[in-house]
């Protein structure tokens, strides 16, 4: 990168430094630790299956919390660009004063509330419809935690590097007890037991496709719940009900775009991946899709994967927006109600 650009680098870093200061300690002392050796290696430009030197580790881990320490306090600062200064959530406007740098630049808020920036290398972008696309190889910028795909009404975002990362540290957890699953089944099907480098570059290209669908499906369940939906979120941050509200959404996308594309192409690998990484609260408030899922194991038949997929479309669409309906009534007060909605509709208990 030249001087001009290595300036943005570190102006998009510095306020990745402030949000990691301000949410490094939300993490369970294990997930923190897993988060930042994986930040290590980012930094540091390690492959996956390189040996990290534990006291250059441990030097490097002081020196961040030391930083973090000092940035605690501040705010996020605006990114100058050719002599202008842009709020740093202003993505559309910052990724418009990049165009010919080969650049792309994102800022939102990830679960909790938590911000979040990155810079990485344009690969890709797509206009069409109101919607704007990017996809993103090497990252130049990043915070601590690096959701690989993000959609808000600034556009679409898809992190190829950082769907790589997450894909390999999924291997790597199911790998130290290799149970028979999902994610097991997926692995299977890209051979990484003989050739993980290979196999992790076939699956990120398959699984980019699955996110881009993910993605576009947030962005179209975004239009239908409208503004609404993002005022409620912030009133419940950090409770139980935004978990279930998120994992609404995340449903509600799915099965406009995700699980309709995945199950018209047929292909195991893709469904057993999808299946396999649906966790928390997401993977609580469906139980009817891993009833279906394993019942197409158990008769190789998806059409039980179909009905199910098609059948609760019209359901998580309007508990999302009977949950706006109960925010709009109660504000900043809704979220108990709301979590014991989410409960009784999806049949599940908490």
């Amino acid at each position: 990168m030249n001087h001009s650009l290595e300036k943005i680098r570190s102006q998009v870093q510095h306020n990745c430094h402030i949000a990691d200061a301000r949410h490094g300690g939300d993490y369970t002392m294990c997930t923190y630790l897993l988060k930042m050796r994986e930040f290590f290696r980012w930094e540091e430009g390690l492959g996956f299956q390189a040996p990290i030197p534990a006291e250059n580790l441990g030097d490097w881990l002081m020196e961040r919390e030391e930083l973090w320490e000092k940035l605690g306090e501040d705010e996020f600062a605006a990114i100058e660009i050719g002599g202008r200064s842009y709020d740093p959530f202003d993505s559309m406007g910052i990724n418009r004063a990049l165009e010919g740098s080969g650049l792309v630049y994102s800022a939102g808020l990830a679960s909790g509330a938590r911000a979040n920036f990155y810079l990485g290398k344009l690969l890709q972008h797509e206009r069409g419809e109101g919607l704007c696309l990017y996809i993103s190889g090497q990252e130049y910028a990043r915070c601590l935690t690096a959701p690989p795909a993000m959609a808000s009404d600034q556009g679409v975002f898809l992190r190829k590097e950082a769907l790589r990362r997450y894909l390999w540290e999924k291997y790597e957890s199911w790998g130290w007890n290799r149970p028979d699953n999902a994610l097991g089944r997926a692995y299977a099907c890209y051979g990484f037991s003989d050739d993980a480098e290979a196999a992790l570059e076939q699956m990120t290209e398959v699984e980019m496709a699955s996110a881009r669908e993910h993605e576009l499906g947030e962005y179209e369940a975004s239009r239908l719940l409208g503004d609404g939906w993002s005022e409620m979120l912030l009133d419940l941050a950090l409770s139980p009900a935004e978990l279930m509200a998120r994992a609404v959404k995340d449903h509600l996308a799915d099965s406009l775009h995700t699980l309709p594309m995945l199950l018209e192409s047929g292909t195991p690998a893709p469904i057993h991946f999808y299946i396999g990484n649906l966790a928390g609260m997401r993977r609580h408030l469906f139980p009817q899709l891993l009833q279906a899922y394993e019942l197409w194991q158990e008769q190789d038949d998806l059409s039980a994967l179909a009905q199910v997929a098609g059948d609760y479309l019209a359901h998580w669409q309007n508990l999302a927006q009977d949950m706006m309906a109960v925010h709009r009534r109660l504000g900043v007060g809704s979220a108990e109600t709301l979590r014991r909605l989410v409960l009784d509709r999806c049949g599940v208990d908490l």
